[in-house]
């Protein structure tokens, strides 16, 4: 029987997991959806992820895919794998692609956003899904630091010590924070991330949004590229990966 190679769309809350990425004593996104994946499929499966996502953040739209040779149609896929899911995730649609796709080597760019309930009185309800922040910020500061993001540049300043890569440059397309009511959302679209690179870029708009930075210094600090001078990384709760870009069938399949 040939063998497909399948692209799931997923949605998950993140709150439970330790990440995507399978680890050895932590609970992953990655590991329960392969073992959902495995009952479904009659074998052993390697889920291949669009990338990592940390402890407690979660995913509006994730890309995985994986190989089997299970005869299931594509279309009814997803239902057969949620009925083995537990309710914080689930498969939203599949789609057939091409042997060579690949989640993460397929990507063309990703879109995070980030959200903070800036008032002076928590939301137990959002309490695993923003960030509460009860310093008031300054929504114009913020968007002009935002702006001093986006470009081609070194983010090394704004990336955590981990995974290590080839290079540290990557392209922002777009950094907008906008503002509906007492939630403010950050949203940063790029060709590639470093670890804690967005969670680090909005601590650098808090930091600018009271003045612990000016907006017009971001760039030279990006030179600099010293970790230190930047802002905090933000609390995992409030990040979320919202959309991912493809070619093909997987391209159709992120934007129905």
């Amino acid at each position: 029987m040939a063998t497909r190679n399948l692209a799931l769309r997923l949605s998950y809350d993140g709150s439970a997991y330790h990440g995507w990425q399978t680890q050895k004593n932590d609970s992953s996104v990655q590991e329960t959806l392969e073992k959902a994946l495995e009952k479904v499929c009659g074998h052993r499966v390697h889920a291949v992820g669009c990338g990592r996502t940390d402890a407690g953040v979660h995913a509006l739209r994730y890309c995985a895919n994986f190989k089997t040779d299970c005869p299931i149609p594509t279309d009814r896929l997803p239902y057969a794998v949620n009925a083995r899911l537990p309710r914080d995730i689930a498969v939203q649609a599949a789609v057939e692609v091409d042997e060579g796709f690949n989640a993460i080597g397929s990507c063309i760019k990703k879109e995070y956003i980030y959200k903070i309930l800036n008032r002076d009185i928590r939301d137990p309800f959002l309490e695993k899904r923003a960030c509460f922040y009860p310093q008031r910020l300054d929504l114009e500061q913020m968007c002009r630091a935002a702006a001093a993001f986006e470009g081609t540049h070194d983010f090394k300043a704004v990336r955590s010590v981990g995974t290590e890569t080839r290079t540290t440059v990557r392209t922002v397309h777009w950094c907008r924070v906008e503002k509906d009511g007492d939630l403010i959302t950050v949203s940063i679209c790029a060709d590639g991330f470093l670890y804690n690179m967005c969670r680090a870029i909005v601590g650098t708009l808090v930091y600018a949004s009271y003045g612990k930075l000016l907006p017009e210094e971001i760039p030279a600090l990006l030179e600099r590229g010293d970790r230190r001078l930047t802002g905090p990384t933000m609390p995992p709760q409030g990040l979320y990966l919202n959309r991912v870009w493809y070619e093909g069938p997987a391209g159709a399949l992120f934007f129905r």
